[in-house]
């Protein structure tokens, strides 16, 4: 029997289901159906003797259909169908390759047994999306390999290895992975030759009583805090992972679902399924349909600094072979010597395997000399931050590279078209802007010049993808998306502190907020003298210019803005509040008395107001490739879903109210036209 989507054949009282829906084989409406169906006709046969349900195309089930969400699910749905499998008085295995993830895995998990090839991986992640499992998966999983495991696989939102999945109990064979059908056959023959029961999950114990679990819960929520912080989902799982301990399943089923109706109508689901769709449509850029792409088979990276040798590593780690270049031969050695330290550290740490590791050191080169550029495909320059210095070397590349090679730049704030400008060939020359440490750091801005090629920008954008970045496109300005926006926030967070707000306060709210640290722990992280200090004009302006003038240069010199002890914890400064209440007391105002979510508005409307320009400006794309450049480069909290889709929950006709007011108060700032006329047709970015 043969459906558009499944394909049912009979082989020695074997029913085999064979789904085949491209790309992913999701679990959407029509692929629900021809399951329902098609496995009904199997179980009501009396030739079979058992079932095996499998998948064509590079994966098992990779999930439920994620456009189908927030809105009614059309059925057959889920349960309709694992109710069928329950039903069963015929064993039935999940054949796993690929992913086997969310309503995937909760569809296995509905099976009575599980195979796998070596290389499947299983997972519920929903937790990525402020969700969890809706389909019995919070209640399945812990009978079936016990509530500590079930809270890592669910709340920590990992997949697992075939290996790891055996050990755990979620599946029963690791498959040698030569013919996966004929296997699993034969291993459904073995389950009915030997009499194996037909272990439904839903009617295994739960390993641990009531009592058992919530301290088992308690202690994981003690040991993996930070995961509940600000996120809505981790609680919600761990709630529904305690129902499968303390009711039957079908009451845990309904406690499941009320719970994952909560979370779908949460604003935080709302937002991180938001960056989910953001990080998929910043992918997709204008260029022309057959515009190709630059074969890049060998790297060369200028500069062997803190950049440079983090740009090294990121491509080493994605399998492109190295050379770093640097004129000065102790950097390039201390560089290098930082590559090579991490690899090691990454072997030591079980993160590689030392073959991986000796892979990449031998993929890894040197020279002090700029014609080693030659060899490369793409030549990434990541030298000091000043104009000149990168036009002089941008002149010596492009008298050196091969023809066809892309000629990248890593500048952070420098107008790109000035570099492109002194090279025979701007239309190769596009902006690789890494954020440090650039081997960690998601968030990988491709600037794309006046003369850049469709080609080289395709190029780059693959090349993201390759290096396990989120690539966002934007335009050629000062500080391109992430830095000029976010560099609104710190002036904001300056004209607080002239005013008498202490920066510990402000500090305080953008922690509260979601954001790893605030401005200025930031600021005495990196040193205050690295950014906005300029030591040969400085005149006590501003409280950083007094703080640099004293020798507070941040925790590099045990006090800034805050003083530190010698594990760098840094406490409240008398000498910082002392020179903030002398600037203050300049103004003749008396300080403001300001709430955490007054500083949270005072610091971040500006950041709204300025992705508004670069909408207007055609600098970004689309809304939401701000929020994802915020939330993959500066750790905006993905719960809240970027400054774009945050401002339009706050309103923007009360945005540009406060932004007006903090105009007629003095601030430098002008509104955007594109955020007043939005405001004024009561609009939204998204």
């Amino acid at each position: 029997m043969t459906n558009p989507l499944c394909t049912l054949s009979h082989e020695d009282g074997v029913a085999v289901l064979a789904i085949d829906s491209p790309p992913v084989n999701a679990l959407g409406q029509a692929v629900r159906q021809a399951i329902h169906e098609t496995m009904g006709k199997a179980l009501a046969d009396p030739a079979v003797t058992a079932v095996v349900i499998l998948c064509a195309g590079r994966t098992f089930f990779a999930g439920a259909d994620i456009t189908e969400f927030g809105k009614p699910f059309a059925a057959p749905g889920l349960h309709d169908m694992f109710d069928r499998f329950d039903g069963a008085s015929k064993p039935i295995v999940a054949a796993i390759h690929g992913t086997a993830l969310g309503g995937g895995l909760e569809l296995a998990l509905a099976c009575h047994y599980r195979v796998a090839v070596p290389t499947a991986k299983l997972g519920l992640p929903e937790v990525a999306l402020g969700l969890l499992p809706g389909a019995g998966g919070t209640q399945r999983a812990p009978r079936l390999i016990g509530v500590a495991q079930a809270l890592d696989l669910i709340v920590g939102g990992k997949p697992v290895a075939a290996a790891q999945a055996l050990r755990i109990g979620l599946i029963d064979r690791v498959l040698e992975g030569q013919d996966m059908r004929a296997e699993a056959v034969a291993y459904a023959r073995e389950l009915v030759a030997s009499g194996a029961p037909l272990r439904r999950t839903r009617d295994l114990p739960a390993d641990l009583t009531p009592q058992e679990a919530a301290a088992t819960i308690a202690d994981y929520r003690a040991r993996h805090a930070k995961s509940f912080v600000g996120f809505k989902a981790p609680g919600n799982i761990v709630r529904a992972i305690e129902a499968a301990t303390d009711r039957p399943f079908e009451a845990g089923l309904t406690r499941e679902w009320e719970l994952f109706e909560e979370l779908m109508a949460s604003p935080e689901s709302a937002a991180q399924r938001h960056i989910f769709f953001a990080e998929r449509a910043a992918a997709k850029v204008p260029v022309a349909r057959d515009c190709g792409e630059v074969a890049i088979a060998s790297v060369a990276v200028v500069g062997a600094g803190t950049m440079g040798s983090g740009i090294t590593l990121a491509f080493l780690n994605a399998g492109f072979p190295v050379t770093m270049i640097d004129v000065n031969p102790p950097a390039l050695e201390r560089g290098a010597a930082h590559v090579r330290a991490t690899l090691e550290a990454l072997a030591s740490k079980g993160r590689i395997t030392p073959s991986v590791r000796d892979a990449r050191m031998a993929a890894f080169a040197t020279a002090t000399a700029l014609d080693a550029v030659a060899r490369a495909d793409l030549v990434v320059e990541a030298v000091f931050e000043r104009l000149d210095l990168k036009q002089q070397v941008f002149r010596q590349i492009d008298a050196l590279a091969k023809p066809g090679a892309v000629l990248a730049s890593n500048t952070s704030f420098l107008d790109l078209d000035a570099i492109a400008a002194v090279t025979a060939r701007p239309a190769d020359v596009v902006g690789l802007h890494f954020f440090a440490p650039a081997n960690i750091m998601r968030l990988l801005e491709v600037v794309r010049g006046a003369k850049t090629s469709d080609r080289v920008i395709q190029t780059a954008m693959t090349l993201g993808r390759k290096l396990g970045k989120v690539a966002v496109l934007s335009g050629v300005c000062d500080g391109f998306i992430a830095n000029r926006a976010m560099a609104r926030r710190s002036e904001a967070a300056d004209r607080l502190l002239e005013q008498g707000v202490m920066p510990w306060d402000v500090d305080a709210a953008m922690v509260g907020y979601g954001f790893p640290m605030g401005p200025f722990q930031m600021m005495d992280l990196v040193g205050l003298d690295v950014i906005g200090w300029d030591k040969e004009n400085t005149a006590g302006r501003t409280v950083q210019e007094v703080l640099c003038e004293a020798g507070r240069l941040g925790q590099k010199s045990g006090s800034g803005y805050y003083d530190y002890d010698a594990q760098r914890r840094g406490t409240p400064s008398a000498f910082a509040e002392a020179t903030i209440r002398d600037f203050a007391a300049r103004s003749g105002q008396p300080a403001p008395t300001l709430s955490a979510q007054d500083i949270i508005e005072h610091l971040l409307f500006p950041v709204v107001n300025e992705g508004a320009k670069l909408l207007e400006e055609g600098i970004a794309l689309r809304a939401s490739d701000i929020d994802m450049a915020l939330v993959a480069g500066y750790a905006w909290p993905v719960y809240t879903g970027g400054p774009m889709i945050w401002g339009d929950h706050c309103g923007l006709a009360r945005i540009v109210a406060a932004l007006d007011e903090q105009i007629a108060q003095g601030a430098p700032i002008t509104v955007s036209n594109l955020l007043r006329t939005k405001a004024a047709a009561g609009e939204t970015f998204l």
